[in-house]
């Protein structure tokens, strides 16, 4: 990890350095090329003007050309990213339509304890499904338990978060009562309370 820190700043010096690079030269050549004869006889700059004064324009094409190439790599960059925030945004759409009750119990559990990171298997099919379509963000910290098998910390991306409302979780609009209480406890997800026992073990 360190090896790879070191080398991305490395780069990230790289192209910095290029970048200051041509942009005193496209500064250079064009003060060169147009700036007026008496301050360029001034300077005794006339007489290298005239000498090398197609190196000097060759230089300022190139400078330029640089920088038109990297503002087109940003534009094309910045029109990836767009591309696949709105294929997220509408696969999560999608999804948050055809939500089985397994993967709803398991968004409701954020919601039932308050939490904004919870700890889950990585192999229950509702976390891979929710986690597939970009409602569910891994975060790492990962365990290993002999019955539980493998977790992981998860949230609800960013991007979810505004279509997860009470109605699509089922969650009653205030204080439950005890009929819908019960029924959300019978629904919570099964692995619930292998988790608490596990991190007990673990403790």
């Amino acid at each position: 990890m360190m090896k790879m820190n070191i080398g991305t700043m490395n780069l990230l010096n790289g192209k910095r350095v290029l970048v200051s690079v041509m942009a005193w030269g496209v500064v250079t050549c064009a003060s060169l090329l147009f700036a007026p004869k008496n301050i360029l006889a001034s300077l005794s700059l006339d007489h290298l003007v005239t000498a090398y004064g197609q190196f000097i324009g060759l230089g300022l094409i190139i400078g330029v050309a640089y920088f038109l190439s990297q503002l087109f790599a940003f534009i094309v960059d910045e029109a990836i990213v767009n591309l696949r925030q709105k294929r997220t945004v509408e696969t999560i759409e999608a999804k948050v339509k055809l939500l089985d009750p397994a993967e709803r119990a398991l968004l409701r559990e954020f919601f039932l304890q308050g939490q904004t990171i919870l700890t889950l298997p990585q192999n229950e099919l509702a976390v891979k499904n929710l986690v597939d379509t970009n409602i569910l963000e891994v975060l790492g910290n990962e365990r290993h338990y002999a019955i539980q098998g493998p977790t992981a910390d998860y949230k609800i991306s960013m991007q979810a978060r505004v279509y997860l409302n009470r109605d699509v979780l089922r969650l009653p609009a205030g204080e439950p009562s005890a009929e819908e209480m019960s029924y959300l406890i019978k629904t919570r997800p099964h692995f619930i309370n292998g988790l608490v026992q596990a991190r007990k073990h673990a403790a």
